[in-house]
């Protein structure tokens, strides 16, 4: 993995994070845990890639189709949680009371 895979890699999955933030929306501490999340999923998504050998779309080293498809898969259930722990069901309002 040369450097240049490394920076491409990282320009990928902020990119991905910045977007989910974009059409989600929130402050800057939602993006940033956009763009972490995006990150482990995006570098667990390529060395899973690397080890298995699926390499659909592959830029030099670089597993992009099994990264996005981690980085994207990741991003989805951190925003799913993320919402869930800033909006609480209606269920959980109406035990309170």
């Amino acid at each position: 993995m040369t450097i240049h895979s490394l920076i491409l890699g990282a320009v990928f999955a902020t990119l991905y994070g910045a977007i989910l933030h974009l059409w989600r929306g929130g402050g800057l501490g939602k993006l940033l845990f956009y763009v972490f999340m995006s990150w482990i999923g995006f570098w667990v998504g390529h060395n899973l890639g690397s080890h298995l050998s699926w390499g659909f779309v592959k830029i030099g080293p670089l597993y992009v189709g099994t990264a996005t498809l981690g980085s994207v898969i990741l991003l989805f259930i951190a925003a799913f949680l993320s919402d869930n722990a800033a909006n609480p069901s209606l269920k959980d309002s109406q035990l309170k009371e």
